[in-house]
């Protein structure tokens, strides 16, 4: 697999036709090679987006959605192939690459109908000759960064609103994950995209590219998934030219078992949300309260599930459990895991690298404390560390005890409890007794330090969508 840029409907070399190569995490492998865009290469995409937008703006809701429709259809007729390529640069399971695509598709078909429900408003007017109205018209172009843990879904989500509403786009995805968002960009030129209303630029020097991205004034959106560190900076730069911004930062999230819980399957679903992806997801479980009464057992119960989890190559067959994206990535996992047993943390199943590569046992630690590293950081691995309370309140103040607020669990059969707590907790998705939330009709993102905006429902169209307003006088 060897791949161009794609500015202005070509593929085409980076200027200094230069080109990085794509490896396999799960063996070290190169796997495909991509061209190593710059800079300039960044002005040219925005170049093409620019001349673009106008014709692209200008098409009917009809005909943008039939568009979509046509590449949600090629994305789910070529699920094998483009799972397959996922897995290879990314690690996951071939079933989770598998159901990611299927999640990614849905976002095009999702925003494919909505693109026709793009309303505007009629308002009564203060005077008898004036009459008032709102439209919602395109932002203009759309600079997309996106990150290696879901290198499909991450671009859907952005790309397919963006579309819907009348915008272009420039894409840079992750250096780690380039090959699957080459793939999309194929089935959208194939669906019928015109030339430069998408753009990609691949480069292993995602700043100096983002630079141009935020810099640029014809650039008037930006839409960014990965750390809170990293979105600090967008939102700054940003600032200079007064860009809309979408953010979806890091999280922290919490997963709250009451006593009254079903302990099978709060244990089900904790596996779900804690190891799926290894642990690299953004909503991924990395704090766990488990009330005390009934601690022991959910122990117990847990343990014997994630004993049973295989960890190997994503294509090899049934594994549960991929490698981590890098090596990076694995010693801050086993970074944590030795902090918290060094500080009275007990090692329950798990606690150490598999083999040479980039595998990690999935692992349960318990008697975690809040002054552990694993309490205080991101973890982004395959550990989970629990930790136990007394009271509703007690859990709710630890839950809500940080400045991410992404998404949160809480597992009970009391349903004035689930409503209770569900209020209570500062985040802005929470699973009551569901640990798999996610889903493309429905406002995905974050409060406090995880994130401005959302992605996915009603909401996530609107933030392509700018408001005008319009008097008209002399009616009468």
């Amino acid at each position: 697999m060897n791949y161009l840029l794609l500015i202005d409907g070509e593929w085409v070399p980076a200027i200094n036709k230069k080109s990085f190569k794509v490896t396999n995490p799960a063996n070290g492998e190169v796997i495909g090679t991509v061209a190593d865009g710059s800079a300039d290469d960044a002005i040219k995409a925005i170049d093409a987006a620019d001349r673009a937008f106008p014709v692209w703006a200008a098409k009917t809701a009809k005909e943008r959605a039939n568009i979509l429709h046509k590449a949600c259809v090629l994305m789910r007729e070529r699920i094998d192939e483009l799972a397959r390529v996922l897995t290879l640069e990314q690690g996951k399971p071939l079933t989770e690459a598998k159901g990611e695509i299927m999640y990614a598709a849905d976002f095009v078909e999702w925003y494919a109908e909505e693109a026709k429900r793009i309303y505007g408003e009629i308002i009564p007017a203060s005077h008898p000759a004036k009459r008032l109205m709102v439209l919602r018209q395109p932002v203009g172009v759309v600079a997309a960064i996106t990150p290696w843990n879901f290198p499909a879904a991450m671009i859907t989500r952005k790309l397919a609103p963006a579309l819907a509403a009348g915008c272009t786009m420039v894409i840079k995805p992750a250096e780690e994950t380039p090959l699957t968002a080459c793939k999309l960009m194929e089935i959208f030129i194939e669906a019928g995209v015109p030339a430069g209303v998408v753009n990609l630029v691949t480069g292993k020097d995602p700043q100096a590219i983002g630079q141009v991205l935020l810099s640029d004034p014809r650039v008037r959106k930006v839409t960014f998934t990965g750390s809170t560190e990293v979105g600090k900076l967008v939102m700054r730069q940003a600032a200079d030219t007064v860009k809309k911004i979408s953010l979806e930062l890091g999280g922290h999230a919490p997963f709250i078992i009451f006593e009254d819980a079903d302990i099978d399957t709060a244990a089900e679903q904790l596996l779900a949300s804690k190891f799926r992806n290894a642990g690299q997801t953004c909503i991924c479980t990395n704090r766990i309260y488990v009330h005390e009464q009934i601690a022991d057992d959910f122990v117990e119960v847990f343990a014997k599930k994630v004993q049973q989890l295989k960890v190997g190559d994503g294509l090899s067959g049934e594994v549960d459990i991929g490698p981590l994206i890098n090596e990076q990535a694995l010693e801050k996992v086993n970074k944590h895991v030795q902090d918290a047993i060094a500080k009275g943390a007990k090692l329950v199943t798990g606690g150490k690298r598999i083999g040479g590569h980039l595998y990690y046992e999935p692992t349960v630690l318990c008697h975690v404390t809040d002054e552990m590293l694993i309490q205080q950081e991101e973890t982004f691995g395959p550990v989970a560390p629990i930790q136990t309370f007394e009271e509703e309140k007690e859990v709710i103040q630890k839950a809500n005890h940080t400045p991410y607020g992404l998404a949160a669990y809480l597992f009970t059969k009391d349903l004035a409890r689930a409503f209770r707590v569900a209020e209570a907790l500062e985040y802005g998705i929470v699973g009551v007794n569901d640990g798999l939330p996610s889903a493309a009709q429905a406002p995905f993102g974050g409060m406090k330090e995880s994130g401005i905006g959302r992605e996915g429902g009603k909401a996530g169209i609107e933030e392509y969508l700018e408001l005008k307003y319009i008097s008209v006088g002399g009616i009468i």
